[in-house]
């Protein structure tokens, strides 16, 4: 029998036992592991295993030390929330709890030669703007390399960021989407989310089911192409989300160089190609493009 003066304690996180309940948040529910399982980890099917969990600190940091341990091909990991999540350049990404779709992908692309690895992220964003535009209604361009972007009162803000990395044989990719931030919520001004778009779905559960289905038909155009940009498709693909091509652009190169023209074209490579005010045209691998806004007339 229960001492009176002993707390009755329910069964249900939130009611009575400590820790906040994924529910306390009407407007962002958890995601149901086993129903994503169910309809995403089909027999002959990329996706071969699928975890949800509540936090962690990086789902490419873990995602890489399966991929080392040997873990197949296809797996995914969807974090609620990132601690210590990473994009580009070692920038960090934070987000409220279930506020986004954070998640990593584990793949084995043998039949691609490693030196066509460096499209996967291109690949991943083709996918990822494409599913936004489709089913979330909202217009969503890539900025070289890999930032999704959405535009919100003429100006262009940033609404995810992928990050890859190659280890154990393997290529992990890992995406950070915005889904329901509030104005208030965002980490820099620059930043968006789908529901300061305007979207008209902001289902996590829909967005990634769709997501990820999307990235397993273009991943396997891919490889069977042995990873050729062109005879994939996916060169053309990405240069017609590309918000970059045709700006006037500022890239920050390794080394606080800097080098600035118009955004040209993008080569075989996934490189950026940039024509100077001189005329000579330069393939940048890596770097941090600024978009620059045309001079008032």
């Amino acid at each position: 029998m229960t001492a009176p003066d002993t707390p009755r304690r329910s069964g249900l996180r939130g009611f009575g036992r400590t820790g906040p309940s994924p529910w306390t948040d009407l407007d962002r529910p958890p995601l149901d592991e086993a129903a994503l399982r169910r309809d995403l980890l089909l027999p002959g099917g990329l996706w071969t295993s699928l975890d949800v969990v509540p936090e962690t600190g990086s789902t490419n940091s873990d995602l890489a030390a399966r991929a080392r341990a040997g873990a197949p091909q296809g797996a995914v990991l969807v974090a609620e929330e990132q601690l210590a999540g990473r994009g580009r350049l070692e920038r960090q990404w934070t987000a409220p709890a279930r506020s986004g779709l954070f998640l990593s992908v584990l793949l084995r692309p043998e039949e691609v030669p490693v030196e066509r690895y460096g499209w996967l992220p291109i690949l991943v964003g083709v996918a990822a703007a494409s599913t936004l535009s489709r089913v979330a209604g909202v217009e969503v361009g890539l900025k070289w390399p890999n930032d999704l972007q959405v535009e919100i009162d003429g100006r262009e803000r940033k609404l995810g960021g992928i990050l890859t990395e190659l280890g154990g044989g393997a290529v992990v990719a890992g995406l950070g989407l915005n889904v329901s931030l509030r104005e208030a919520e965002l980490p820099v001004p620059a930043a968006a989310s789908l529901a300061l778009a305007g979207a008209a779905v902001t289902d996590r559960s829909v967005l990634l089911r769709a997501l990820l289905r999307e990235f397993a038909e273009l991943y396997r155009d891919w490889t069977a192409a042995a990873g050729d940009p062109h005879a994939s498709e996916l060169l053309r693909a990405y240069a017609d989300r590309c918000t970059t091509l045709g700006r006037q652009v500022r890239v920050h190169l390794p080394g606080d160089r800097e080098l600035t023209g118009e955004a040209v074209a993008i080569d075989g490579d996934g490189r950026l190609v940039v024509r100077t005010p001189d005329g000579a045209r330069q393939a940048v691998g890596a770097g941090d493009v600024v978009h620059v806004r045309p001079e008032p007339r």
